[in-house]
């Protein structure tokens, strides 16, 4: 009897897959998505506001906007969906995350469509059901765990070469876009501002992150407080944040709010998934099927979000596609005019249709 009851004890525990500290994260990443999508409609409102009144747009480098509740009460919406995201880096991987954004894709470009009046047609739809399938796909196949779990930890991440080199770049290709790029096309080239924003995303996420990790290092009593890396952290996201806020304003004033925020969703992403890779390692645990489900479900993502933008001037809905597939069948009809009646070739003069006799005829219009 006590061999059965060892050999029941020893049978392997079947888990269900996820912990719960990734379902938290997953469904802290979903209320930082709804409110993110949120943010973006009331600061957009206030930027009208802004622009009706006369006052200097922040395209221009006004700041009028700070004096609009509307657009504080975006900021504060804007701050929770952040906060909400910033919890969620702590308990979920980047690669879940990140991705997750495609549900404010989809919040914002709905919510648009009711209050500022730029409709959403039938691709817009589709594009939005496809982020969010893609969205879905990215989940089921991300990694359950994140390795680094200590300050220290994550400080001989970031001194690997890999990092340092690509960090570098990101940096220097953002400060090329501020000073050259910004003042000579970013009033008529949206991919300006919103690169600016995602190359600088990828300092903020990272930041993020480590503060997260930070955060439940101090819970676990580690000196979290006396270690540097958790100060130059916490510096890092202030300027970022700020920087991405700024440019992010001004893309949102001078562009379609549409056709903006897919746009940084798809830069953004990119960007930060590079930098998980790079940094975190987070798919060094990935299956090959995993691996190729998590990049099927962004290009899924992608081309939802490229639906949702690139056919938003195409005025069609569901209800016009029995009237565009429907074809009717008409015979050709062909007129053919004689040269000799001048009073209908000057009636017909501007009718494509016409056709010259076989033979060709010198004539003469007498007036």
């Amino acid at each position: 009897f006590c061999e059965n009851v060892t050999f029941i004890t020893n049978v392997p525990v079947i888990h269900t897959g996820r912990s719960y500290d990734f379902y938290i994260g997953l469904s802290l990443a979903i209320l930082s998505s709804f409110l993110i999508g949120s943010s973006v409609i009331l600061k957009k409102k206030g930027l009208r506001r802004l622009a009706e009144s006369g006052g200097t747009r922040a395209g221009d480098g006004g700041h009028g906007y700070l004096k609009d509740w509307m657009w504080w009460a975006g900021l504060l919406t804007m701050g929770g969906g952040e906060v909400a995201n910033f919890a969620a880096y702590a308990f979920a991987p980047a690669t879940v995350v990140t991705p997750l954004g495609a549900l404010s894709v989809l919040i914002s470009a709905v919510m648009s469509s009711y209050l500022l009046e730029e409709r959403l047609n039938l691709f817009g739809k589709l594009g939005c059901m496809l982020s969010v399938l893609g969205s879905t796909v990215m989940v089921i196949h991300a990694p359950e765990e994140v390795e680094v779990t200590t300050l220290d930890e994550l400080a001989s991440k970031m001194k690997e070469p890999g990092f340092i080199v690509f960090a570098l770049l990101l940096l220097t290709a953002s400060l090329v876009m501020v000073i050259y790029f910004s003042p000579r096309y970013g009033q008529s080239n949206i991919l300006i501002y919103i690169s600016i924003c995602s190359f600088i995303g990828a300092f903020s996420v990272s930041s993020v992150k480590g503060l997260g990790i930070a955060i439940k290092g101090l819970f676990s009593h580690q000196p979290v407080v006396q270690h540097p890396l958790s100060w130059i952290l916490i510096i890092v996201l202030i300027v970022s944040i700020s920087t991405q806020v700024n440019y992010l304003n001004k893309s949102l004033d001078i562009f379609n709010t549409s056709l903006v925020f897919p746009i940084y969703y798809v830069f953004f992403t990119t960007v930060v998934v590079t930098t998980s890779i790079i940094l975190f390692k987070e798919w060094y645990s990935m299956t090959a099927v995993d691996i190729i489900g998590t990049i099927s479900g962004f290009l899924t993502i992608i081309l939802g979000v490229f639906m949702l933008h690139a056919f938003k001037d195409l005025k069609i809905t569901l209800s016009d596609l029995p009237h565009t597939l429907l074809k009717t069948d008409q015979p050709a009809v062909t007129h053919f005019v004689k040269l000799d009646d001048k009073n209908i070739i000057v009636e017909e003069m501007e009718n494509s249709s016409i056709f010259i006799e076989e033979k060709p005829k010198v004539f003469v219009i007498y007036s």
